[in-house]
């Protein structure tokens, strides 16, 4: 880091400069808020159901009690040993801050096509809460835009965040929104993927605060590491 080192007087003046790009940025984003929230909704009409750990369940028993309920698209696919660590750092968040959402009128559940057992695994060693259901053998994840089939990413066909060709990677992550009404029926209103989901990543804000941001200096996020993976950091000297 070599940041110029100024006088107090000089940084103030350098702060309230930012503060006000800060400010329009934040009035800006007010706005994209209540334009996200006024799209329009899908019905969702295919009766999807899942594995979970009380059973089988639908979509709608998902919500609980609660009229929203956000999905997050976690990449655990069949067959694989592999844990996301993107997917993993965003699931660091979900327990603290669903204490707070679901008081809110908001559910969550975690999705994956992993079977229930290996989901059930990667929760107990890494200690989340949060409901997470199986979706193995079912469309919903290839609905939704997150997994795809060889013969689409061969041909071409799948698609990615609303426009970007898949090339290898048969599972990716993202985030969906669904609403409910007093009748039972179930509405698609938002879904988020690739670097929309740094919205769920709180520890980024932090880091952001910071003068080394993301310390990505070797690659995007060439830090992160599942929780009990992470090199005890040793102890600075002095005073």
């Amino acid at each position: 880091m070599s940041n110029q080192v100024v006088s107090r007087e000089e940084w103030l003046a350098a702060r309230k400069a930012l503060l006000a790009k800060e400010r329009a940025m934040t009035h800006a984003l007010d706005a994209l808020r209540a334009e996200r929230r006024q799209l329009p909704w899908v019905k969702i009409e295919k009766p999807y159901t899942f594995e979970g750990p009380g059973g089988r369940c639908t979509l709608l028993d998902l919500f609980g009690d609660r009229s929203q309920l956000a999905v997050y698209h976690f990449m655990l696919a069949p067959g694989s040993d592999h844990v996301c660590k993107g997917c993993s750092f965003i699931a660091e968040h979900i327990d603290a801050a669903r204490q707070h959402f679901e008081h809110a009128d908001l559910a969550f559940a975690a999705i994956s096509r992993a079977p229930l057992a290996r989901i059930e695994q990667v929760r107990q060693r890494l200690g989340w809460t949060f409901p997470w259901v199986s979706s193995h053998g079912t469309d919903f994840n290839f609905d939704f835009g997150v997994s795809f089939k060889k013969e689409d990413i061969a041909a071409g066909r799948a698609i990615y965040n609303y426009g970007t060709p898949i090339q290898n990677s048969e599972d990716m992550h993202g985030t969906s929104i669904f609403a409910r009404n007093e009748s039972g029926e179930v509405f698609h209103t938002y879904s988020t993927y690739h670097r929309g989901d740094e919205l769920l990543m709180g520890a980024f804000n932090w880091l952001d605060l910071a003068p080394k941001g993301r310390n990505e200096a070797d690659g995007v996020m060439n830090w992160v590491r599942l929780h009990d993976e992470y090199e005890p950091r040793p102890e600075r000297s002095g005073g």
